[in-house]
């Protein structure tokens, strides 16, 4: 079981959707991620919280086995997010994000999470993203997020970031402002060609497509009859496809392929209830079937 590290954002949300809302309750990309990767591999977590941040919390991400040697808390406020969804739930319209402690955060890697097996550099700072990969042994596999607030404010940074991961995760209005064009096949070009050996596009309800220089995979969203909230869905799907390559550590392209849709899998799960009360009382035994369901969503037969 390889170790997995990722640094990113622990949060407080209030959320509403057309199915209800939810009031300072726990989000943040670093929390979705390692939530859904603890399911497969063991996985080290480098953020930062303010003193307000509820220690049950806490208690659950212990529970999930995740260590939380690098999570700091500092005197102040948490970082907080608040966004709405309308039926469509393909985008949150952001209400107000107040990044308090985060503002000033400044990733400390201990020493214990030096060597990783595999690094996720979750949405912040391009400039924050080349400090940790300068402070870590190179990873057998390196893979990053972003949002168009970077990629427009800080793009050039961004691209040195990209020269040096092996996998970008994005979603597909991000990949088109990186490449500068809606067409998604012209943009994984430009892409790959800039140092990413894959570009995975988010694409909501609407699945997900993974380029290489070799092959295009693309894997649907699985039909659900109870979305109530998609926040943290991105951040899920991450972590399942990046903690499953990380359990078995094989990067093969059918891996990468079954990972795709272990990703999904953790995504379909989370969209059921808001926060991370669904992935509180998932069991593995329920990811097995639904990957299982999947597999039959997807296949046919040649009848030539």
């Amino acid at each position: 079981m390889g170790k997995l590290l990722v640094v990113g954002s622990v949060a407080l949300d209030t959320v509403k959707t057309p199915f209800g809302e939810g009031i300072d309750i726990l989000g943040g990309s670093a929390t979705y991620f390692s939530t859904s990767a603890s399911f497969f591999t063991s996985v080290a977590l480098i953020a930062v919280v303010g003193e307000d941040f509820p220690h049950q919390h806490i208690a659950f991400l212990k529970s999930r086995g995740i260590d939380l040697t690098g999570l700091e808390r500092r005197p102040g406020a948490t970082f907080r997010w608040k966004g709405e969804y309308t039926h469509q739930l393909n985008e949150a319209q952001t209400l107000d994000t107040k990044l308090n402690v985060f503002e000033t955060f400044r990733p400390k890697i201990p020493e214990a999470y030096r060597s990783p097996d595999v690094l996720f550099l979750g949405n912040i700072d391009p400039e924050l993203q080349l400090d940790v990969l300068q402070k870590v042994e190179r990873p057998a596999l390196v893979a990053c997020d972003t949002m168009n607030f970077w990629i427009n404010g800080k793009r050039d940074a961004l691209w040195k970031v990209l020269e040096k991961v092996d996998v970008l995760i994005i979603n597909d209005g991000e990949a088109r402002a990186l490449g500068q064009d809606s067409n998604l096949v012209k943009v994984a070009k430009l892409i790959l060609s800039r140092g990413p050996k894959h570009l995975i596009i988010k694409r909501g309800e609407y699945g997900v497509l993974m380029f290489n220089e070799k092959q295009v995979f693309g894997a649907p969203a699985f039909p659900l009859e109870d979305v109530r909230d998609p926040t943290g869905a991105g951040d899920t799907f991450a972590g399942g496809f990046l903690g499953y390559l990380a359990a078995t550590g094989n990067r093969s392209p059918e891996a990468m392929k079954q990972a795709i849709i272990f990703g999904s899998v953790m995504a379909s799960f989370t969209v059921e209830a808001f926060s991370l009360d669904r992935l509180r009382i998932l069991d593995y035994k329920e990811i097995q079937a639904r990957f299982g369901e999947f597999k039959r969503l997807t296949h046919f037969e040649d009848v030539q």
